[in-house]
């Protein structure tokens, strides 16, 4: 594992893997991929058609026949070898984030964290499958419930987080039997795709089960969700482009595990430690450059230590280090490219035209953009209900626990968020009464843990994953039963 990346050459992974194989794209023009930084070239991939879809989803359909007779415990081992690649090799996967996603090393350290977990979640996970024995009404009836893995995964993973995000689905999905065609996001082909494969592949994961398609909606349209082989789609990305996945996997039949955009609020109760709260807040939103969907667009604090908590946030954000990501010291590198900074300047310029009172206004230079506070926002606007993806938080005052509730629960998205208070079990009640899938008390918004269902209400996406909720996923059930001695029929 010698050249494992060459950050001289990385044509080696530019390319499709298809069936175990590394090839060209079919296509007639290439998908460029830039460091979002300095706007240099990493790569240049020619796009997937059509027939290299085709052609890797019946790859997988065939190695996947093996793959599922193959034991718990052989493929538990290929899963212990993928997780030690990525240990191995920390430090150039961290380099291709940097260079790739214009992540800092702080963050890459935290994207590589959660994706060991992931692996070695999922290498136990293939030996969690059981299934059940029940009882009948009939004599002599014996009814066996078996779990199979589905078959074919199709896995569509984004930009942000694509390393992470990407294994979510991948290593479960393998480690129950199945096998996996990925479509990594355009702007990070490499660290959400073809790293992948080069780890199982050097994992000694057998040819077809992995296969990674470089390619664009603009070339193959539908075919990478209509295509008859796989029966779950797993999708990471915005809401807008989610409702198109399940509207078309509805239609084909195909089960969908949608991981959609966030609006999360974190609330700050007046007995909170407001020293913590802003640590957590400032994590929560800044992250990533605000480029999470579990971030906290939306900071609720009660009035009557507002002015306190926003005069002690307001210092810690201006403090924040913005620049290369490949300084140790950066903590907010660039957006992912040039049309997400221009579409978070322009929200932040209607907000502002809209009559929102600037606390700290960031400036913008290229994909650089340095954080902005906003608060004075008027109950109506629409900035209040929006995903905000990058770096700017919103500050709303509120009375009372009823009022904070009840600004948290107006949006249509529903995935995060977290309520800091002195009294947990108060915490607590408020958490219940928050309309999302995951929130957390005295904690940051983003938070995901490997055998902890992770998903969201509303628009926020539709199922879970991770632990038990993957193998929900990635398997089904078959009844089988067994008449012993005769059945008495009716005719």
């Amino acid at each position: 594992m010698a050249d494992f990346i060459d950050f001289t050459d990385l044509s080696g992974l530019a390319c499709q893997y298809i069936d175990g194989e590394w090839l060209p794209g079919g296509g007639s023009w290439d998908i460029v991929d830039f460091n979002p930084y300095s706007g240099d070239k990493i790569a240049s991939i020619t796009v997937a058609t059509v027939g290299e879809v085709d052609r890797a989803y019946r790859a997988a359909e065939r190695a996947q026949r093996e793959w599922a007779a193959v034991g718990p415990y052989q493929r538990r081992l290929v899963l212990e070898r993928a997780l030690r690649a990525v240990e191995d090799h920390e430090s150039e996967i961290t380099e291709l984030i940097v260079a790739e996603i214009g992540g800092t090393r702080q963050r890459a350290a935290f994207e590589i964290g959660l994706a060991r977990d992931m692996i070695r979640e999922a290498a136990q996970i293939a030996l969690r499958v059981e299934g059940r024995i029940l009882p009948s009404p009939k004599e002599g009836k014996e009814n066996r419930l078996y779990r199979i893995p589905v078959g074919v995964v199709g896995v569509i993973s984004p930009f942000n987080f694509p390393f992470y995000l990407a294994l979510k689905s991948v290593a479960p999905a393998l480690a129950l039997g199945n096998a996996v065609v990925l479509k990594p996001h355009e702007n990070t082909p490499i660290a959400g795709g073809t790293l992948i494969a080069r780890i199982f592949e050097d994992s000694g994961l057998p040819a077809g089960l992995l296969n990674v398609l470089v390619t664009d909606i603009a070339e193959i349209h539908d075919a990478f969700i209509e295509h008859p082989v796989p029966r779950v789609i797993t999708f990471t990305g915005s809401d807008t482009v989610g409702r198109h996945v399940a509207s078309v996997a509805a239609g084909h039949f195909k089960r969908t595990v949608l991981e959609l955009g966030g609006n999360s609020a974190l609330i700050v109760m007046a007995d909170a430690d407001l020293d913590y709260a802003v640590d957590a807040t400032v994590f929560s939103r800044f992250a990533d450059q605000g480029q999470v969907c579990m971030a906290a667009n939306r900071v609720l604090v009660d009035r009557a230590v507002e002015a306190e908590f926003t005069e002690l946030f307001v210092a810690r954000v201006a403090a924040l280090r913005v620049g290369d990501p490949a300084d140790e010291d950066t903590q907010i590198g660039p957006l992912i490219d040039q049309t997400q900074a221009d579409a978070i300047t322009a929200q932040i310029d209607q907000a502002v035209a809209d009559g929102a009172q600037v606390l700290l206004r960031g400036t913008a230079d290229g994909t650089l953009v340095s954080p902005t506070i906003l608060t004075g926002l008027s109950p109506d606007s629409p900035v209040l209900r929006m995903e905000l993806f990058g770096p700017v938080v919103l500050i709303v005052p509120f009375d009372g626990e009823d009022e904070a509730v009840t600004i948290a629960n107006d949006t249509p998205f529903g995935l995060s968020g977290a309520v800091h208070t002195a009294d947990v079990e108060r915490g607590v009640r408020i958490a219940q009464r928050i309309e999302t899938g995951m929130i957390h008390v005295n904690d940051t918004t983003i938070n995901d843990e490997p055998i902890i269902a992770f998903g969201g209400e509303k628009q926020s996406g539709m199922g879970r994953l991770n632990g038990e909720s993957a193998v929900e996923v990635f398997t089904t059930t078959k009844w089988i039963s067994i008449q012993h001695g005769r059945t008495r029929f009716p005719f």
